[in-house]
């Protein structure tokens, strides 16, 4: 089966609206990867606390009714979407910044994003060589490289669909 591309740019920019997107999603991306490690190491305790928890008597208020299994097993595959979808962004993101071919822009966007440090810990670390002004330039590089990359890996098409 042939694919069918349709004219246009062969390496396309992303828009505003997926650049801020981008940032967004780098923003929590140290939150993600945190969530993803505690599911990974306590997934079974996860499942014990749904079936013997409160939260599983009623999901939803309107219930007249609780099935606590059923309620259970639904709250188990909800955390497990989440873990999917978590690992999914995490994984891609991760793969736009090693494309980051200025090292300095790598460096920062590792530094403030991956290892999930604050805007002014960043200018701190980094103060020595280079200005603040030039840290926030290379930071907006980094996340527009991103974004560029994502979008040429068809990602924000991808997510919109779910």
């Amino acid at each position: 089966m042939a694919m069918a591309w349709e004219q246009g740019e062969l390496f396309p920019k992303a828009t505003e609206e997926e650049i801020q997107r981008t940032k967004f999603m780098l923003g929590k991306y140290k939150e993600m990867t945190m969530l993803m490690q505690d599911f990974e190491r306590f997934e079974e305790d996860l499942k014990q606390v749904a079936v013997d928890g409160e939260v599983t008597r009623r999901i939803d208020q309107e219930d007249l009714y609780a099935d606590k299994t059923a309620n259970a097993a639904i709250l188990i595959e909800k955390q497990r979407w989440v873990y999917k979808q978590y690992h999914l962004y995490t994984h891609q993101m991760r793969r736009a910044w090693s494309l980051i071919l200025d090292e300095d822009v790598k460096r920062v966007i590792e530094y403030r994003y991956i290892q999930g440090f604050s805007y002014k810990e960043t200018l701190l670390f980094f103060r020595r060589g280079l200005s603040e002004s030039t840290i926030r330039r290379k930071i907006l590089e980094g996340v527009e490289c991103i974004s560029n990359t994502l979008k040429l890996m068809v990602f924000f098409e991808n997510e919109t669909k779910k």
